[in-house]
């Protein structure tokens, strides 16, 4: 763990400027990773202020942990997926909060480790479980989904547009031998695309979709969105503030029907008509960077 870089939080300065951050607040940062954007906030609610993390990757909940120790009792972390972010609150004895940041996707320090199975550049089991007690890996379903089950999952989850022939060979292929690591399904994935569209249609890694869709099915992540945005809303203070970072259109899609929603049902004012981008000079710096939006709502 001592050769892994920690995630660098992203668009720092417009999270910290739209959670409107004081001394005396309650902010939950219900993705806490590595805790970048968490220790910056602790840094602007202190004195009096209180921060809580909460995070299903248990490798990353001890990193933020040992990272955030300088602030003792004015942070609390709790290992829990955010869509149970009312009952991770009750047990705090926590009603209403300040702030609610989600910081969505994964972190350069879940894909530095090979080992978690997140990255088509390392070799690894593939895995992909954000939670290592969850049941279902990338390797279930990889291996065990029929062709149209395969298919209907790198469209709906990845967008790709090579859906049925990805998963019509990825069939073949693991009737020769299990699919076990991240580079056979990423060069099963690459060579599915015919040649001559590789570089005109990708200008990133063709197996990045599908390594998108398998992780976001492993791990349920679009389908919790709506709920988890629903409850923190209903958890905030009137004037609080939440604020989402996506990484992919199908996430942004989801932040801004729920933000619309609950603005319909007069919870919210929307404080971005649309969602903010990295500068220039961030993107250039932190290249992760390059796909985040930031939407952020106030409680009213």
């Amino acid at each position: 763990m001592s050769n892994l870089k920690f995630h660098t939080p992203v668009m720092l300065g417009e999270v910290l400027d739209y959670l409107d951050l004081k001394p005396g607040k309650t902010i939950v940062d219900a993705t806490l990773g590595t805790a970048g954007h968490a220790k910056a906030i602790l840094e602007r609610i202190l004195p009096g202020g209180r921060l809580i993390g909460i995070d299903r990757d248990a490798t990353s909940l001890a990193v933020g942990r040992q990272r955030l120790s300088e602030f003792g009792s004015a942070c609390e972390l709790v290992h829990g997926n955010f869509v149970e972010i009312n009952t991770l609150l009750e047990n705090l004895k926590v009603k209403k909060v300040d702030g609610v940041l989600f910081d969505l996707g994964i972190s350069s320090f879940q894909l530095q480790d090979a080992r978690r199975g997140f990255s088509f550049q390392n070799e690894g089991p593939l895995d992909m479980r954000m939670d290592q007690d969850s049941y279902v890996s990338a390797y279930d379903l990889v291996n065990n989904l029929n062709e149209e089950e395969l298919s209907t999952l790198l469209w709906n989850f990845g967008e790709e547009r090579w859906h049925n022939r990805i998963a019509h060979i990825l069939v073949q292929e693991r009737e020769r031998e299990p699919i076990t690591t991240t580079t056979q399904l990423a060069d099963i994935a690459a060579r599915s695309i015919p040649a001559r569209y590789r570089h005109r249609f990708y200008r990133i890694h063709p197996a990045t979709r599908t390594f998108q869709a398998v992780r976001i099915a492993v791990n349920r992540e679009l389908e919790v969105l709506d709920t988890a945005v629903n409850k923190a809303i209903m958890l905030l203070e009137k004037k609080g503030r939440v604020c989402v970072i996506t990484f992919h259109s199908l996430e942004d899609r989801a932040i801004k029907f729920a933000f619309r929603k609950a603005q319909s049902e007069g919870l919210i004012d929307i404080l971005t008509p649309k969602p903010l981008t990295p500068l220039a000079l961030e993107v250039e710096s932190n290249p992760a960077s390059r796909s985040s939006k930031l939407r952020a709502a106030k409680r009213i």
